[in-house]
């Protein structure tokens, strides 16, 4: 069974959106989603990036789809045609979960929104980690990241992952890897 990672920045009222959009702008921090959603270790192979309609819509339309990883798109209500060619339409996370069971190009498969797949996805048994960015202020924003559950404890993060508080545009933030304890 193949397994999955969740990537967020988070702020302190748990905001992780507004209006289609993130609410701050921190640079470093979109580097950081980008260049691990799209790292492998083996050069011959590319990432999934797994998310809802809302969340692709989102995305500014000169960076969709997010370039160098698979696209996947979970909705009920698109049609094939209403997405870029080489975007996957899924209606729901298992069956894109199944549709890259076999898919041996794919290295790592991320979930990367919104709040109603992020539910979904750290319900599911696929699901092996959480990639947190800790953004440490309060933002109004109008969707909200779950309640995480309590079956996540931290872990070590990976070695390309920067350590400690980062700071950009007066904003302190920090990296949290969180792991899903097996049974």
């Amino acid at each position: 069974m193949r397994r999955f990672s969740l990537i967020v920045a988070v702020s302190e009222n748990s905001g992780i959106g507004i209006e289609g959009d993130l609410p701050w702008r921190i640079r470093s921090e979109l580097k950081y989603f980008s260049r691990t959603t799209k790292r492998t270790s083996d050069p011959g192979k590319r990432n999934a990036v797994i998310m809802g309609r809302k969340t692709y819509f989102g995305v500014p339309e000169s960076k969709r789809p997010l370039p160098d990883r698979l696209n996947i798109v979970l909705s009920t209500t698109l049609q094939p045609k209403d997405l870029p060619e080489g975007v996957k339409l899924c209606p729901n996370l298992e069956t894109a979960m199944k549709h890259l069971e076999g898919d041996n190009e794919i290295e790592n498969i991320w979930v990367v929104g919104g709040s109603g797949v992020y539910a979904e996805a750290m319900d599911s048994e696929r699901c092996h980690r959480l990639y947190i960015t800790r953004i440490h202020k309060k933002f109004e924003c109008d969707t909200f990241f779950p309640k995480i559950p309590e079956s996540f404890r931290e872990v070590a993060p990976d070695p390309d992952t920067p350590p400690g508080i980062q700071e950009e545009n007066g904003i302190e933030y920090e990296y949290k890897v969180l792991e899903k304890e097996t049974k």
